[in-house]
């Protein structure tokens, strides 16, 4: 099958050269294709901007881009601007992929107080960027209905893995605080994240409409830092005045969520780091590498 990547990043680089490696033709989309890896073919566009051009065999189609900037006009640019120009972009080339799947973001769900979210858990962002994907969502779901394309929204939790090491350098530094309420964090490695995009695009049966992509265990923000510092031999990060003045330690927003993973798992997936364990010890060992 010939798939394209639209925002060939870092995930984007590792699911195409992992449809590369299952024997289907590659394209990926991005504003510096030379950088690409040879088992990708590299095509410019800027999916913020303009429509590109299509091959005409598309069967699989990735939208994977990212935000500039955490703001809400380049949120805007990137995710519902993005999969316009992909939309528009498939209807000027006339073709028909099998399925188009839109890398989305557990943001699109509220603070649920701890409580587990799922596919079937309304989405009610709080924040911009939620919103925006949302937004996104709907509109691609919108423009394939009616169609023979399968729409996908992967809701996917924070991704770390090689050269995302935030957590990893705010301990060894010193910097790492922990949340003096307890906090869940729902996380996926970079490659299971890579590996579920190919999976759901290419397995037999016919894929749901909306996946939560997360790994098994949605961790306390304090278990991960303390794992991580005894992993390393580090002192064990200090926690959080009750008074906010740390609020949340770095990198945690508000609310506290649980994400669910059970569909994902029904579908026969199975995870390469199914928890932050086997995962941050790849990456303490130095495992895997960033695509540029």
């Amino acid at each position: 099958m010939t798939v394209l990547i639209a925002g060939c990043g870092d995930l984007g680089t590792e699911a195409g050269l992992r449809f590369a490696a299952a024997g289907h033709d590659v394209v990926g989309l991005r504003r510096s294709p030379e950088k690409l890896p040879p088992e990708i073919r590299g095509v410019y566009a800027d999916l913020s901007v303009s429509v590109p051009d299509l091959p005409a065999d598309v069967d699989i189609v990735v939208v994977s881009v990212a935000a500039d900037a955490s703001t809400e006009a380049a949120y805007r640019a990137a995710y519902l601007d993005g999969v316009r120009n992909v939309m528009d972009a498939i209807e000027q080339a006339g073709v028909e992929p099998r399925s188009i799947l839109f890398v989305s973001s557990t943001a699109v769900y509220k603070d649920s107080g701890g409580a587990v979210v799922d596919e079937s858990t309304p989405t009610e962002p709080t924040r911009f960027s939620g919103q925006v994907l949302v937004e996104a969502e709907d509109l691609l779901f919108a423009r394939t209905q009616g169609t023979g394309t399968q729409p996908i929204s992967l809701r996917l939790g924070g991704i770390y893995g090689p050269g995302r090491t935030r957590l990893i350098d705010q301990v060894r530094s010193g910097q790492a605080v922990i949340p003096a309420q307890p906090r869940h964090t729902n996380r996926i490695h970079r490659d299971d994240a890579a590996a579920l995009i190919v999976h759901l695009t290419t397995m037999e049966a016919v894929p749901e409409t909306v996946y939560v992509g997360v790994d098994d265990h949605a961790a306390e923000m304090g278990e991960v830092l303390r794992f991580l510092a005894a992993e390393m031999g580090c002192p064990e990060p200090p926690t959080a005045s009750a008074d906010g003045a740390s609020d949340g330690g770095p990198g945690v927003g508000p609310g506290d969520k649980r994400c669910s993973n059970k569909r994902v798992r029904s579908t026969g997936f199975e995870f390469t780091y199914p928890t932050y364990v086997e995962g941050y010890r790849a990456l303490l060992a130095g495992e895997g590498v960033r695509h540029p």
